[in-house]
């Protein structure tokens, strides 16, 4: 399985919303998400496998394994066939 980044859409904030980097529909980023989506980049796809192994120090396969589910169902990360 490999991920990317989800493209970003250009959506104009309405008045008296905050402006985010990160696309979605607003909802925080948790530190375990955060973590992951640094080691992303919008051009170029990451094996899991690779994820895991960098993040497994400060993280259970579990926890990363829900990120990515969360950051996959938020449309911030997408998975890759191959």
């Amino acid at each position: 399985m490999r991920l990317a980044l989800a493209p970003t859409r250009h959506d104009e904030s309405s008045e008296g919303e905050s402006a985010s980097l990160l696309p979605g529909d607003g909802n925080p980023v948790t530190p375990h998400e955060r973590k992951i989506l640094a080691l992303l980049k919008a051009d170029e796809a990451r094996h899991i496998d690779e994820i895991v192994e960098q993040l497994e120090a400060g993280m259970s396969s579990f926890e990363i394994f829900a990120a990515l589910f969360e950051l996959e169902r938020a449309g911030k990360v997408r998975q890759l066939p191959g």
